[in-house]
């Protein structure tokens, strides 16, 4: 499942996730699932046909990634994989970065950081000018309603209901998987 939340030249994505990591980190050897976030460029296209035809609209590179998982076979509520990416090399994230309070307390940290944005850019490495003060003001605004529909799909991926691998995955058997938008 995917949701966005688009502002004027950035917005936020987030979905659920299942991931066996071709190279895992010592001790994180089984599959995780659980929620990813990204603060992503967006952009409006031109219309291509009257006033009343659909906007193409283009969710382009990240900036800034959460992910919000844990160890599959593992009790709900575990996140012990929780982690960030505050860097990118144009695709590709930086190293995972843990937070103690990633696994502890999610969604108020994921919220002050939403509402924190010029902080969040020093910590990223991100141009202040990548983002407007307007995207800064809706980012700070939207952040409790982001948080909660990434608390929604934490709840669904702790049910069962997603999160989860393809029905025609025999278990075991995959050595790398992403089932995800993000």
């Amino acid at each position: 499942m995917l949701y966005a939340f688009g502002f004027e030249r950035v917005g936020v994505v987030v979905s659920d996730l299942y991931f066996v990591d071709p190279n895992p980190l010592p001790g994180q050897e089984t599959p995780e699932h659980g929620v990813r976030l990204e603060l992503r460029i967006f952009e409006r296209g031109e219309l291509t046909g009257s006033i009343y035809s659909a906007r193409p609209i283009s969710i382009g590179r990240p900036l800034w990634r959460v992910d919000l998982l844990q160890d599959a076979d593992a009790a709900p509520h575990t996140l012990d994989r929780a982690h960030h990416h505050p860097n990118f090399a144009g695709w590709d994230p930086g190293p995972r970065v843990f937070v103690e309070e990633l696994s502890s307390d999610p969604l108020s940290w994921l919220t002050r950081k939403l509402c924190d944005v010029p902080g969040l850019l020093k910590e990223t490495n991100i141009s202040p000018s990548e983002i407007p003060a307007s995207d800064v003001d809706a980012l700070r605004t939207a952040a409790p309603e982001i948080a909660e529909t990434v608390r929604g799909l934490l709840e669904r991926v702790w049910s069962g209901e997603l999160g989860r691998p393809p029905e025609d995955t025999v278990s075991g058997a995959a050595t790398s998987m992403r089932v995800s938008w993000l």
